[in-house]
């Protein structure tokens, strides 16, 4: 049984820093790609940051710069280190697995809901 549990949301002041984790069971986080995403109220779920197998990162325009995504394989970890936020960045953020071959996000987290405050 696969299951990914975030963790880390929270208030924070804009220019602060915020880190965000994403435990994964049941799914090596090194053999399979992984992903945040966010939703906003009102918005649809845009993909934050991504890395591949073998451990290529991608990030949405909107974070570039400011976000960073990173993997411990050995806790079997993902997270999501949230540099600068601004108020737009308010959302809650899913963690996602994309299992080998891929071609879809097949697992999602509860997520976990960040507050920015200008």
């Amino acid at each position: 049984q696969v299951q990914l549990v975030e963790s880390g949301g929270g208030l924070v002041q804009a220019g602060g820093s915020l880190r965000l984790s994403c435990a994964a069971s049941g799914i090596p986080v090194s053999l399979n790609a992984m992903g945040w995403h966010r939703q906003a109220p009102g918005k649809q779920r845009e993909l934050v940051a991504s890395i591949s197998r073998s451990g290529s990162i991608n990030y949405g325009d909107s974070v570039k710069g400011r976000f960073t995504m990173s993997r411990d394989n050995g806790k079997n970890t993902v997270y999501l280190q949230m540099n600068s936020p601004i108020p737009e960045d308010t959302a809650v953020y899913y963690c996602s697995a994309m299992q080998f071959p891929g071609g879809r996000w097949n697992y999602w987290g509860q997520g976990t809901q960040v507050t920015v405050s200008s």
